[in-house]
């Protein structure tokens, strides 16, 4: 839920705790709101300034809107506010402002006493009560990413609406809400919460052409531009600019079809028609768009698409939430139970109230009624609060990521741009006494701009679009292509297990019946015998939530195969007659390859379904033409055992359960009891702790999940290169790790230590014991000396290092981890590799926790897994990077969707373009940065003579050269292996940075050597100083001509740099464009090499050609001796071999280097700053770590007790 709370620092703060949807993780966390009032006289001044400054105030406004609200208005409570200033609490800081509006109900015909105390509707706990201001009747309100807030007069607050309170219990919903809401209140909550839809706007194409071009970069560029075609580098500029038009183009119309696409798909949803219950009138057809919070509306049969999240309070329905989790299997929900609990609703149904609610966007497909009259359903949530909503909400307003790169480069930009501050005072040093002041101010600005090139937003996008296309040919999709750098980074990944490591289906392997206490034969699938009649027959048979649609039977897959290995057939729903009325029924019949059974059929009456925190579900049924009624039960072994009576349940359970599970399979517990009901009684009215105790145990189903044939070889790749996987699963504990031995997730020689915690009982704190596991016990006794024989590939931690034990635990465990002992997580999660029996919260928490040790965290998973709420939104939309493996071509719950249907997509993804645009990424930033840099030095060189390359001479470097260098640069493909460790994060780095420096050095000496040598010659002339003044009355920027002879001719420095300049930039090109370990050679790029060969020909042609035509058009110095000894002179024309070998040979001796860095940081004590290198550190010293066969208690101390609020919030 969405609440705002009160800061404590300050009065006119709140809190906004982003709590999406049904307690979903919240994505925005949460953010502080500030009050304020607008001032006249301070309005007045800042529209003066907007005027005075031609909008470059209103500009700056736009890009810092705290500036805006500081400087229009003052600070003041929130109660006082006409202005609220946001502010998020994570690492951006971002800042948006919103108007507070008023809602003006006195136009309605309120019912008397509406003016008074009276509430205004029925229900007294609504907020809408205390949210209007009487006698006006108006109300206060801000809307905040589509959820709209009112204003609490009674606590000071803003509190959502737009859904009904959560402190109501499940009596009070059916007493308040039961009869429907009546006219009056119905249209009181809709114009207070606002109309049921989720309206999303198809943005003008001007608003989104405004608002990329008002991008910083751009309007530095439109300046910088400017600049040049008012000094007539005009060829140039117009490259630049239609360059730009077709980026800013190309993004529009992205933009604005996804746009459309996603207006498309939710507006066919805006205008269902409902029927709805109105008190004291009756049931009518209401366009659903009407619909609050409240409302009861009836589900007649017909395939309904939910317009709003409800509760069901009558009957029960069958729904597919495949657009929510991504699986489209048919789900069952129950009516909300008529219970006097004073618990809230969800409260009292833990963490399986979502088995009463019916999520908007999901299609209704079947209704079963029971004897109460029609199916009804109470509306939950509306418009953008709903389910569907907050999906929508996700796709509108999406998380940063903070990633290295991108604020690397913008600091990049920031340096360079300082040193071009620099240039514009030394140029204005320079020109000042020769030149008047607006050529001066041209001048010293064009060096400004000359620093910073005006490619680099253009170039990294270019890289990420050929890795976007590369992975589209792969069948790898990505909606967030800024993602594919950060898969660069990715040293963990966590995977599903069923689906994702393991096949999609599970296969019936055999059943292991018990009776009088002991196990009996065990019955194998396929057989040769059918299954025989019975309790363990009649479980397989009814006790599942398979539905027929379309003459086909449709479910879970577990539930599928475990019907299919009964023979028996499945009818239709019926409608039939208990003592209560009419009830929907599912029959199921012996079909003819089933063995003989004494009965006609079984009727499943009511479900209790199926949920990950009960971990079990039941049914009751009844054989036909009998009176007893049956509950059949299955379910994780563990928690079906401890509701059976002890003396059913054989002494060697845990020992056969162990076995099966110790081998990887998938082990199903089953169990019966006989229900003592009247004839009269209404089984949907059963009490689930009541009916589900005290049951007979029957035996174990066993279920085999084969390992995907790809699943191995990947794990390997992986861990060769450095990169750690882990298993996150809702499968049994000793399951998992079985899988993941057998995959060498774990290898053979490493130890499994088992984390059991337990939360406090009575006065006994909770406690934690660290069990080494029986496997693990064999494994180390027979270890075998390396020489043996050959061993499993070694696990690899992070950073290289091996590591010889694992942890592994249940989702039980790390919640008391979680709320006591907090403190040992860090230490645990650095070696945990197997997680199993966790809820889809616990794996949401487990991520975040990951990602506070700042690992680079990639989450993978199959939709076709029964825990795909893991796979499907939230734990892949928290993950750096997201791999949703689905047959669709983009899912919106992930960054990435992979076609391929096994993890094989990892790697590909990782390292064939992640690590490899990556680095192409940092090549480019650092080959703009050099070029800019040497032309800026280049550019200042002759600044000191007065002089400046020509405009042809710039068009060859910035267009022929540098424009497509940067368009051709990224093309080279990924290096099919992946290297044993990751490329730098971080631009900002010692080998990166010496890297510029070093070839900036190389670039000075080189430049001023030539600059000062020329002067040396003997056949140097000076350029008049009196011909230079006429020179540079000239506006035409480079255009400088001196009538030294019938042709233009500059100078000899100009002739002597400008060669210089441009081999260099090819070099650098070359230089930085280096293969392996992440790319292939740079000969495999064949455009790239090309253009480069194509450069160096195009410029020593330019330097050799001694045609008159070709120096005049290059405007170069044709009035010395021979050209050829004009180069030899200033090591111009035998340059390139040199100047490559003093790139290449510091590029490669040094900087790539990795042995060599290890050793300087070794020297010099460095560590890394990584909060998992630190507990590493830590723990590698620790001489009593890993604990082992020992228990640990928590502190009494409350102090020490911590729960982490988003594991609270996450289930």
């Amino acid at each position: 839920m969405l609440q705002l709370l009160p800061c404590p620092c300050q009065q006119p703060w709140g809190m906004l705790l982003g709590f999406l949807g049904q307690e979903r993780e919240p994505r925005d966390g949460q953010e502080e709101i500030f009050g304020y009032k607008t001032q006249r006289c301070r309005k007045a001044l800042c529209i003066t300034g907007y005027i005075l400054s031609c909008g470059a105030l209103l500009l700056l406004f736009y890009w810092k809107p705290e500036w805006d609200v500081w400087a229009n208005c003052i600070p003041c409570s929130l109660e006082e506010a006409d202005i609220v200033l946001l502010r998020t609490t994570d690492e951006f800081q971002r800042y948006t402002w919103k108007k507070v509006t008023w809602i003006d109900l006195s136009a309605l015909a309120l019912p008397d006493g509406s003016t008074s105390e009276c509430p205004l509707v029925a229900d007294k706990d609504s907020v809408i009560n205390r949210a209007v201001k009487k006698p006006q009747l108006k109300v206060r309100c801000i809307q905040v990413q589509k959820i709209r807030y009112i204003w609490d007069f009674s606590i000071k607050q803003f509190k959502k609406v737009g859904s009904l309170e959560d402190s109501n219990t499940c009596y009070s919903i059916h007493h308040k809400f039961g009869a429907g809401l009546t006219r009056e209140e119905q249209k009181i909550r809709q114009l207070v919460c606002g109309p049921n839809a989720i309206e999303v706007e198809i943005r003008p194409i001007w608003k989104l052409l405004f608002k990329e071009i008002l991008n910083p970069f751009y309007v530095f560029q439109a300046f910088t531009l400017t600049l040049w075609l008012s000094q007539g580098y005009t060829e140039y500029s117009v490259a630049i600019i239609v360059l730009s038009i077709i980026s800013v183009g190309l993004t529009v119309y992205d933009l604005r079809q996804q746009s459309t696409k996603l207006h498309d798909l939710v507006e066919e949803h805006n205008k269902v028609q409902v029927t709805v219950c109105v008190k004291s009138e009756g049931c009518k057809e209401l366009e659903s768009r009407y619909l609050v919070p409240g409302d009861v509306f009836l589900l007649d049969g017909k395939k309904l698409s939910l317009p709003c999240d409800a509760i069901l309070i009558d009957g029960s329905c069958v729904v597919n939430e495949g657009m929510l989790t991504g699986e489209s299997i048919p789900v069952t929900k129950t009516p909300l139970p008529l219970t006097e609990s004073p618990m809230p609703w969800k409260t009292h149904s833990m963490e399986d109230y979502r088995r009463h609610v019916l999520f908007c966007g999901t299609e209704v497909i079947q209704v079963k009624l029971t004897g109460r009259g029609p199916v009804r359903a109470v509306v939950l949530q509306t418009g953008f609060n709903t389910a569907k909503g907050d999906l929508v909400r996700s796709i509108l307003y999406p998380k940063p990521m903070n990633f290295q790169l991108y604020r690397d480069a913008f600091k990049f930009i920031i340096g360079l741009s300082a040193i071009g501050v620099l240039g514009l005072i030394y140029t204005v040093c320079v020109f000042t006494y020769h030149q008047p002041v607006a050529e001066v101010v041209a001048m010293a600005l064009l060096l400004l701009t000359v620093a910073v090139p005006p490619a680099i937003p253009a170039a990294l996008t270019t890289g990420t679009v050929y890795a976007q296309r590369r992975l589209k040919k792969k069948k790898i999709f990505c909606i967030t292509p800024q993602r594919i750098n950060i898969c660069g980074q990715i040293n963990l990944v966590c995977f599903d297990k069923t689906g994702t490591l393991t096949e999609d289906g599970l296969d019936l392997w055999g059943v292991l019946p018990s009776e009088g206490s002991w196990f009996q034969k065990i019955h194998k699938f396929p057989s040769s015998t059918p299954l025989p009649w019975g309790p363990v027959c009649g479980v397989m048979a009814s006790c599942h939530s398979l539905v027929v649609l379309d003459k086909k039977i449709q479910g879970d897959p577990l539930d599928l195969k475990m019907f299919e290995g009964t023979h028996w057939e499945i009818e239709e729903s019926n409608m039939s007659q208990d003592g209560a009325g009419a009830l929907h029924t599912c029959i199921v019949r012996p079909g003819p390859k089933a063995s003989s059974a004494p009965v006609e059929g079984i009727a499943i009456l009511h479900q209790f379904p199926f949920s990950s925190g009960l971990q079990r579900m039941s049914v009751v049924s009844q054989k036909i033409g009998e009176e007893q009624y049956d509950l059949y039960m299955k379910g994780a072994p563990e928690i079906v055992s401890s509701l059976c009576r002890q003396e059913t349940v054989p002494a060697d359970f845990l020992k056969e359960l162990k076995m099966y599970t110790s081998q990887g399979f998938r082990v199903i517990a089953l169990a019966h009891k006989v229900l003592s009901l009247g004839k009269d009684v209404d089984v949907s009215d059963l009490e689930r702790e009541k009916a589900e105790s005290e049951l007979v145990f029957l035996g174990l189903l066993v279920m085999e999940n084969r390992l995907k044939q790809e699943t191995k070889p990947v794990l390997q790749e992986l861990a060769a290169a450095r990169i750690r996987s882990v298993m996150v699963t809702g499968d049994n504990l000793q399951t998992a790790v079985t899988v993941a031995r057998s995959a060498e997730m774990i290898p053979r020689s490493s130890k499994v230590i088992i984390i059991e915690a337990s939360e406090p009982e009575g006065s006994a704190p909770a406690s934690i014991a660290w069990q080494l596991a029986e496997d693990s016990k064999a494994s180390t006794e027979g270890h075998c000396c390396p020489g043996a024989g050959t061993l499993p590939l070694p696990w690899i931690n992070l950073d290289g290092e091996s590591c010889s034990y694992h942890f592994a635990m249940n989702g039980k465990s790390y919640q008391v981890l979680i709320k006591h002992f907090y403190s040992l997580l860090p230490k645990i999660l650095v070696n945990a590799t197997v997680f199993a029996r966790m809820s889809p919260g616990q794996k949401s928490s487990l991520v975040e926790e990951l990602q506070k040790l700042n690992v680079c965290l990639c989450v993978g998973g199959g939709n076709a897994s029964p825990v795909s709420s893991f796979c499907g939104f939230q734990a892949l939309k928290m993950a750096h990077a997201g791999i949703s493996l689905s047959e669709q071509e983009a899912s919106v719950a992930s960054p990435f969707t992979s076609q391929i249907p096994n993890i094989q997509c990892v790697p590909e993804l990782i390292s064939r373009e992640g690590r490899a645009a990556l680095v192409s990424s940092f090549a480019v930033v650092k080959y703009l940065t050099l070029y800019g840099l040497i032309q800026f030095v280049g550019t200042a060189l002759l600044f000191w003579q007065l002089q400046i390359f020509g405009n042809h001479q710039y068009l060859i470097q910035d267009v022929v050269i540098t424009l497509l260098v940067c368009l051709t640069m990224s093309l080279t493909e990924a290096y099919p292996k992946l290297a044993p460790y990751r490329p730098p994060g971080q631009l900002i780095s010692p080998p990166l940075l010496l890297s510029v420096v070093l070839n900036v050095y190389f670039t000075v000496t080189m430049q001023t050597c030539g600059f000062l040598l020329v002067k040396q010659q003997p056949w140097y002339v000076a350029l008049d100083p009196h011909l230079q003044l006429l020179l540079w009355g000239q506006p035409s920027l480079g255009h400088t001509v001196a009538p030294c002879s019938p042709l233009t001719v500059l100078s000899y420095e100009d002739t002597t740099l400008w060669p210089l300049t441009t081999i260099n930039c090819i070099i650098v090109a070359f230089v930085f464009s280096k293969g392996k370990p992440f790319r292939k050679p740079i000969y495999t790029n064949y455009v790239f090499s090309v253009l480069l060969a194509l450069h160096l020909a195009i410029c020593l042609f330019l330097l050799f050609a001694d045609i008159d035509a070709v120096y005049s058009g290059m405007q170069v110095n044709e009035c010395s001796p021979d050209i050829m000894e004009l180069a030899h002179g200033t090591g111009a024309g035998f340059g390139p071999p040199p100047l490559m070998l003093c790139h290449l040979t510091p590029q490669d001796v040094l900087l790539q280097n990795k042995h060599l860095w290890t050793l300087i940081k070794s020297c010099f004590g460095y560590q890394s700053k990584s909060q998992y290198r630190k507990w590493q550190r830590m723990l590698q010293r620790d001489p009593n770590w890993p604990p082992v066969n020992t228990k640990d208690f928590a502190a009494k101390c409350m102090a020490e007790v911590y729960v982490n609020p988003s594991y609270e919030q996450g289930d």
